[in-house]
């Protein structure tokens, strides 16, 4: 009997017993759909993930303040710092340590690498935005930055210009409006904001341009923003934030010369003693989507061991299922044989049949997982994303369950004795 003899017997034979055949694929689908579904979708976040935090690409870095000693109760601007000795106490004010606005500007001064440099502070998140009898909601999100603070942070304008160097200079009251404020507070839609004026939290500031949209990013929206210069913010929202050094080089060969020097001439500014740890930190603009990334490996291996759990369920059902089959099929077994069939003849016919149906399941669960997987890049509004290694695996994986599942009712089936096969009723 040849190959194709017995994959179209197989086949056959299948499609006469639809239905218990359709309980097994569906057994074996719904664990490939699991875990080819949460990895599509685990993929998905890291496509998200990767989009939100790698904005300034690969060849950028930022320098930020970073708090070393460890905080017990109090307020949060007194924090209890320990010698190294732990001998003596003292209480430290955050104030001491965030990296101000003069360490910033003196930082761009001293820093002479050949690269594009930036420094921008942190507003807040509950400003309010009005023109005329118009207003948002009081979640805006304020920031203050330099010329530069668009090009590092991925924005790109819609309508009129960036703020320019007299307007950080002088601190003058302009502001670039994020897409979502200007669509709400100008009729004529978002581009027609540009000159006119707005108020922020009350204070009057001139639009000098307008963001394209970014969307949103897991529910929050990117283009609820409000951006003026970090001069301004200074001067008419004091805050205690602290500031953030941005800088990108020219290619990514030149990053990890920059972050030494940069690392070296900001350690002078904060007056660190050679033996002292630094009490800031650079961070590369894809290290903190490479972080979120790696948080999600423990789905990734839930997933795995979710879909594993249900395919040793489904190749316990398959094998049952194909003894029941010898069981109903020992007449069958018996004609083969005496007219000629070999053991391993009959035995590759039920193997053939425990792997179609393994591969039957494998993929129908593998479209069904790649479907619910992709529900969830539509939340996220991300790209349409296919696994094709765990699709690999997938198929590879049902094919074991089905070789495993098959063997034992393949060897029974093939040495049974033809003559009491025959008299089996």
């Amino acid at each position: 009997m040849q190959t194709t003899d017995i994959v179209s017997l197989a086949f056959r034979t299948i499609r006469g017993n639809r239905l218990r055949t359709g309980l097994t694929v569906s057994i074996i689908a719904f664990g490939i759909m699991a875990l080819i579904g949460i990895i599509t979708a685990i993929q998905a976040m890291n496509q998200k993930f990767s989009e939100s935090f790698s904005s300034m690409g690969a060849n950028a870095f930022s320098i930020r303040f970073k708090e070393r000693n460890i905080r017990f109760g109090g307020r949060q601007s007194d924090e209890v710092k320990l010698t190294r000795k732990g001998a003596r106490k003292e209480k430290v004010s955050n104030l001491d340590k965030i990296i101000t606005r003069e360490q910033a500007e003196n930082f761009l001064e001293r820093f002479d690498f050949p690269a594009v440099k930036s420094i921008s502070v942190f507003g807040n998140r509950n400003n309010l935005v009005s023109k005329g009898t118009l207003k948002t909601s009081p979640n805006v999100t304020l920031f203050g930055g330099d010329i530069h603070y668009l090009d590092l942070n991925n924005y790109t304008l819609l309508s009129g210009r960036n703020i320019g160097r007299d307007d950080v200079r002088s601190g003058q009251n302009v502001c670039i409006l994020g897409y979502d404020v200007a669509d709400k507070l100008f009729r004529g839609g978002a581009p027609t904001a540009v000159n006119g004026e707005v108020r922020i939290n009350s204070i009057p500031y001139r639009v000098v341009g307008v963001l394209d949209s970014k969307g949103s990013s897991f529910g929050f929206s990117r283009d609820n923003v409000v951006i003026i210069s970090y001069t301004n913010l200074e001067r008419v929202f004091p805050s205690q934030a602290s500031y953030v050094i941005a800088v990108k080089a020219a290619d990514l060969l030149q990053v990890n010369p920059a972050m030494g020097e940069a690392e070296s001439a900001f350690r002078g500014i904060r007056k660190l003693s050679a033996t002292e740890e630094s009490n800031f930190v650079l961070d590369r603009s894809d290290s903190v989507a490479e972080t979120a990334m790696n948080s999600l490996r423990f789905l990734t291996i839930s997933a795995t061991v979710i879909g594993l759990i249900t395919l040793i369920g489904a190749a316990i059902g398959l094998m049952n299922i194909m003894l029941v089959s010898v069981s109903e099929r020992t007449r069958e077994v018996g004609l083969i044989k005496a007219i000629g069939g070999k053991s391993r003849i009959v035995s590759r016919q039920f193997l053939t049949e425990a792997i179609l149906i393994s591969l039957m399941g494998a993929a129908f669960g593998i479209l069904l997982g790649i479907g619910v997987g992709n529900i969830f890049s539509l939340v996220l509004n991300t790209g349409f994303v296919v696994p094709w290694n765990w699709v690999i695996y997938g198929i590879v994986i049902c094919t074991v369950v089905g070789l495993i599942a098959g063997i034992f009712p393949a060897l029974k089936a093939g040495k049974l004795n033809p003559i009491e096969a025959l008299r089996y009723e």
